[in-house]
């Protein structure tokens, strides 16, 4: 089982979403279970405090169409930024890979222009975006990490507060498997050998600094405390309050 997750953060007086999920009313003719998908991002946002207008940090962990989707918004048949106030963080590797000046991935996917075009395209046309590489941080608390692998731009978002340690992991992980076998990578990764690097070293880290894995797609509580366990890692369900 899968979920598809927004992650909101508070920090620094700051409201912060990481990954936008999915997106409503969107031609994904290469994702049936996406395709038109009508869900009610907006209603679970108001249900956490969140408007619109109080979102100042977009946190796009990479570019696939399950983690941009409510970037944008339909306005009268033109898509415009869902968040009106906020930066929106985009991997420049990923930018460039699925953007037009590398026609779209290549035109390995109708998929790939089509996100683009409904939820990346707006946000620079709107002059929210901020293209990173290597690091970015946004503030004392939270600094974005390339992770490439999953997609050439994949990262993660280090937490640190007080004693406190979490990453959120996008794409990393998509299941516990990988975890106990870090070399296993899902049929997105479009660089399974940079991926499965990627995954060790970031799981190595949670390891010895006892951060907390947050994975995008996860189900129950979505949270996973990571351990070393011989030459490999083991994992335990971890819950906050």
């Amino acid at each position: 089982m899968l979920a598809l997750q927004t992650w909101v953060l508070r920090s620094g007086g700051r409201t912060v979403l990481v990954d936008t999920g999915v997106g409503n009313g969107r031609e994904r003719p290469d994702s049936p279970l996406f395709h038109h998908w009508q869900g009610d991002f907006l209603g679970a946002l108001a249900r956490a405090g969140v408007r619109p207008e109080d979102v100042d940090v977009v946190v796009n962990t990479h570019i696939h169409s399950d983690h941009v989707g409510w970037n944008t918004r339909d306005a009268d048949g033109e898509w415009v930024p869902t968040f009106p106030n906020a930066r929106y963080l985009l991997p420049a590797a990923d930018d460039f890979h699925y953007g037009p000046d590398n026609a779209y991935a290549k035109g390995a996917r109708r998929d790939d222009r089509l996100l683009h075009e409904d939820s990346v395209a707006p946000i620079h046309r709107a002059g929210q975006s901020v293209l990173w590489d290597g690091s970015y941080r946004i503030d004392e608390h939270l600094t974005l990490e390339s992770a490439p692998g999953h997609t050439p731009g994949s990262s993660v978002l280090r937490l640190t507060s007080g004693t406190d340690r979490a990453v959120f992991v996008g794409d990393l992980l998509h299941s516990p498997v990988q975890i106990l076998d870090p070399s296993c990578n899902s049929g997105f990764c479009l660089d399974a050998e940079q991926a499965a690097d990627s995954r060790r070293r970031i799981l190595e880290r949670a390891a010895t600094e006892r951060e907390l894995v947050v994975p995008a797609h996860f189900a129950g509580a979505g949270l996973v405390e990571v351990r070393r366990e011989g030459s490999g890692f083991a994992l335990a369900p971890s819950t906050v309050s």
